[in-house]
This record gives structure tokens, C-alpha cells and sequence, in this order.
């Protein structure tokens, strides 16, 4: 019997003895289940290549064309019919009708989306998981913005991400960026909460728990009626307005002065009229703030304005004013802009991003106490040859013009230049006519500035002030372009007087940097 003992429990006798088989049979299992996902991976990779390899486009037989209202050139998509009618609905309908072009906008209407979010959506698709972003596409600027996973860019990705899904019926992907929304909406700012409600509203038959929570969050806010008008359908603006209602929570009904004069504000800004704008501030305080303790220059750093923020600056909005949730102006703009498009470098007389501007302006402002403070003016606008003067800043303002449009358009509105005369000269008439006349003739000739001489002289001196002020990078590019030997700026704009199209002229430059009229 005491041999026997090691086996009296029966339970522990057949476990050491079905041990090795069930460890051998674990084991195959595993390299089974290994193996099989080896293989799925390699076929996700696969597949995932004919969507990222230019190599392979020519397999494609379909494309989708993105187009986007900054202005950027379209970008197209080449796509398999086979794949996309397989994993989505939507496209199997599209592509059963025989389509294939197909324009992103006429399918995602409600809410423009990207291309890189229509990339991250097709790369879902094609393998079954989501890639790693480009970097700067999900990040802000601001440096204090640590982890941006509730700044804008990150959540505008997300919405776009999430309403291409939904479109095309990809629901584990909605379900998915839901969570995450839903995960950091008590991270975002109480104004972008609007946005998501406007988004999770288009896509109401996936996102109901999203539309039930960003429904709840606005009606607890302090967020005007205003502000809903503009952003979000009535029938919402109607179901927020009644919940606070319901809940004791409506005060803002009998703001009637107040939402009228926001109206006014926001009707100006619309418009993008910089004068209307002024006006209404000099009935207040342009750092006055809202019963959301904004003030206009908040208002217009979230707005994304930059001529408006030039203005507001100008007239003495301060820059250092915090909302009640600590941000200054800057930080609103900053985190704002995706980091992707303020660090993209921009060609020489193509537009500037508005955000970029926007940063810009508002960090000249928080480096140099007020306005007035000025580097260095160019010895050419104090010159006491008043015509001279007048010559030089309508090619600097030109040379601003042809080389930096937004900023030079922001600063030109600012200081009314359209609505000032174009100067033509006299002595330039005759040159043009055909007039033989000496370089000491033109210098010499008489000029006699008009009133409207120096109200173009006015405008234009405030142009390049502004210009100096907030973007001393373009300034530093005019100077070099002018005191350039090897490619000297002509002195005139040439759509005024069409100097080049005439014999026997050239704009030679001379020693005081100035560029003079000279007859060969």
C-alpha cells in the first residue's frame, strides 16, 4: 500500500500524467494561432502597400479626389473598387452604379475632411488597423500643450476621421474615435465642444451617446445663444434653449442689449469690416469682456483674424489679458493651429496661413510694449523730398505686395490704402510719353503734392510701419531685396507706369539705395 500512495488522489495522478500531452497540444495550438497571425499581419502589410506604395498605382482602378477651401491644390486618391465594395457598403453602392471618380466633398458633406483623415480611414480599411499620424497633423503649436490629445488639431482629426467613417460605414472605427472623444471631452475647450456636437448631430444613428453628452455639457455652459445661432442647427439651439429652461439654468434671456451688441460684433467680423469693427469698440472698452470674461481680442484669436487682430492691437487691446480658463490670445491662436500647416515653409508670393499670421502678430505684440515701439525706420521715409518719399513707399509697399500678400493685404486694409489715390508723377508722364528728359531734370522737376498726395503718403507710411511692426521677417526680406545690387527691385510699380515696356529706360540703383528714373 505505501507504493500505492502517490497515486490515492486520483485527481492529482491524472493530472501528472495528461500533463505533457496538454502542455504538447498548448503549445501546437500557439504556433497554430502564431502562425495564423503572422499570416494575417503579412496580408494586412500587403494590402496596406497597394494603398502607400506609388509602385503599385497602376493596380488601382478608381480614385477620390480631396479638395480643400484653404486654397491648397487638389490631391488625388487612387483606390481598388474590389477592396473598398468588400469592406464598406457605402462604396459598394457607389461603385455598383459604375462610378470611378468620386469627390470627397459630395460624399462627406456637412463637415470638410482632410486628406490625411481620408488616408487614415482607407488605411483602416485596406488593414484592419490604424497607423501612426504624420507628425504635426494631431499636434498644436503651443509648447505647453503636452500630450495634444484635446487641443483642436487633435480633436478636428478625430471628427474627421470619425465622420468619414460613419459615411462610409466603417462602424468599429466610429465606435472606436466615439470612445476617444468621449474619453476627453471634459479636456476640451467649452467652445470646440460645439463643433463635436455639430458632427456627432450629422452622424446622430452612430454617435448618440457623443450627441447626448456634448448636448448636456453646452447646456450647462455659459456659451450665448449667439454663438449656438451661428454654429448649430435650430432644431438643437431649440432642444438646448429648453433643457436649460427645464433646469433652471436659462439667465441669459433677458441679455437683450448685450446679445444685440455681440450681434453687431459678430456681423462686423463676418464681414471682415476692420472700420465697423472700430467703431463699435469706441462705443466701449476694446479690452472689455463678455459675461464669458472674453475679450474682442480672445474673440478674434479664436475667430483665426489676423487683420482684425492687427486692428484690436493698434487701438490698445492687451495682449497679456487671460480668459478665465488662463489663456492669453497667443495660446488660443496656438493652440489652434496644427502644427503640420505653421511650420510648412510657404514660396515667396504665395498666401501665408491665417493661423501663422495670427501667432505671429500676437507674439510681436507680447515682445514690445506698444505699438509705437518700432525698429529702425528706412532713411527714405523721413526724406524731406516729399516726392521721393512718396515714390519709395509705393515700391515698398508694391515689393510687400508681390512677395507677401497676406500680410501685406492685412496691413494695407488696416492702414485704408484703397480708399487713397495711386500716386503718378509728372515727370514720369512725360518719360513714358516719350519725353526726352536728364536724370537731373527728373530730380529737379517741380512737384507740387496734392491733397490727395498726402493722403496716400499717409496710408502708405502706415502700411509699412504695421508691416515693420508685426512682421519684421518680411521687412528684413524687402530691405535685402532693395539694397540687392545683383537683382535691384524696381522703383515703381510696374502695373502703374509700365516702365519696362518702354526703350531706352532702365532702373538703375543708386548709391543712397534709392532707385532713379535714367535715360541711356
Amino acid at each position: 500500500m505505501e507504493a500505492s500512495e502517490p497515486f490515492s488522489d486520483s485527481d492529482d495522478m491524472s493530472s501528472s500524467l495528461c500533463h505533457p500531452v496538454a502542455v504538447a497540444a498548448a503549445a501546437a495550438g500557439q504556433t497554430v494561432a502564431a502562425a495564423e497571425v503572422a499570416a494575417l499581419s503579412r496580408l494586412s502589410e500587403q494590402l496596406g502597400s497597394l494603398l502607400r506604395s506609388p509602385g503599385l498605382s497602376f493596380c488601382s482602378d478608381a480614385r477620390i479626389t480631396v479638395r480643400s477651401s484653404g486654397g491648397e491644390p487638389p490631391r488625388v486618391v487612387p483606390v481598388h473598387r474590389c477592396l473598398l465594395a468588400a469592406r464598406s457598403p457605402f462604396f459598394r453602392d457607389k461603385f455598383a452604379g459604375g462610378a470611378a471618380a468620386l469627390e470627397l466633398g459630395e460624399m462627406v458633406a456637412g463637415f470638410e475632411v482632410g486628406c490625411e483623415a481620408l488616408e487614415a480611414v482607407l488605411q483602416y480599411v485596406y488593414t484592419g488597423r490604424l497607423e501612426e499620424l504624420p507628425r504635426g497633423v494631431a499636434e498644436c503649436v503651443d509648447e505647453g500643450c503636452c500630450r495634444h490629445e484635446a487641443c483642436w488639431p487633435a480633436v478636428h482629426f478625430m471628427l474627421q476621421v470619425l465622420h468619414a467613417a460613419s459615411t462610409f460605414a466603417i462602424n468599429e472605427l466610429v465606435s472606436l474615435f466615439q470612445r476617444q472623444l468621449l474619453n476627453i471631452l471634459q479636456k476640451v475647450a467649452t467652445d470646440d465642444i460645439l463643433i463635436i456636437l455639430l458632427v456627432a448631430n450629422l452622424n446622430n444613428k452612430l454617435c448618440q451617446r457623443l450627441l447626448t453628452k456634448c448636448i448636456w455639457m453646452v447646456v450647462q455652459s455659459d456659451i450665448d445663444y449667439v454663438a449656438l445661432k451661428k454654429k448649430l442647427p435650430p432644431d438643437i439651439v431649440e432642444q438646448i434653449k429648453q433643457s436649460r429652461s427645464n433646469f433652471g439654468l436659462d439667465g441669459q434671456e433677458n441679455l437683450e442689449f448685450s446679445e444685440k451688441h455681440v450681434k453687431s460684433i459678430y456681423g462686423a467680423l463676418d464681414s471682415d469690416d476692420i472700420e465697423l469693427v472700430k467703431l463699435l469698440l469706441e462705443e466701449g472698452d476694446v479690452n472689455g469682456r463678455d459675461h464669458r470674461h472674453y475679450t474682442v481680442l480672445h474673440i478674434a484669436a479664436m475667430r483665426k483674424e489676423p487683420e482684425i487682430i492687427m486692428s484690436l492691437l493698434t487701438i490698445g487691446a492687451r495682449p497679456f489679458d487671460h480668459t478665465s480658463d488662463g489663456r492669453t490670445a497667443l495660446q488660443i491662436s496656438k493652440r489652434l493651429t496644427r502644427s503640420a500647416d505653421y511650420y510648412r515653409s510657404t514660396e515667396q508670393g504665395k498666401p501665408s496661413p491665417r493661423e501663422r499670421l495670427c501667432i505671429e502678430m500676437l507674439e510681436q505684440a507680447e515682445m514690445r510694449d506698444t505699438f509705437m515701439e518700432v525698429t529702425s525706420v528706412p532713411v527714405e521715409m523721413i526724406s524731406d523730398n516729399l516726392q521721393e518719399r512718396l515714390l519709395y513707399l509705393e515700391s515698398r509697399v508694391w515689393l510687400a505686395e508681390s512677395l507677401f500678400p497676406t500680410e501685406a493685404k492685412a496691413a494695407m486694409n488696416n492702414a485704408n490704402v484703397d480708399g487713397t489715390l495711386k500716386f503718378k508723377s509728372s515727370c514720369l508722364t512725360h518719360l513714358i510719353s516719350g519725353n526726352k528728359r536728364s536724370a537731373e531734370d527728373v530730380v529737379k522737376a517741380s512737384f507740387k503734392m496734392t491733397e490727395e498726395d498726402f493722403s496716400r503718403m499717409e496710408a502708405l507710411t502706415k502700411t509699412v510701419q504695421l508691416g515693420m511692426h508685426f512682421f519684421p521677417r518680411c521687412s528684413k526680406v524687402i530691405d535685402r531685396r532693395r539694397r540687392s545690387a545683383a537683382l535691384p527691385p524696381p522703383a515703381l510699380p510696374l502695373h502703374l507706369l509700365n516702365l519696362h515696356e518702354q526703350p531706352g529706360i532702365r532702373l538703375p540703383r543708386s548709391d543712397n539705395g534709392m532707385n532713379r528714373i535714367m535715360e541711356i
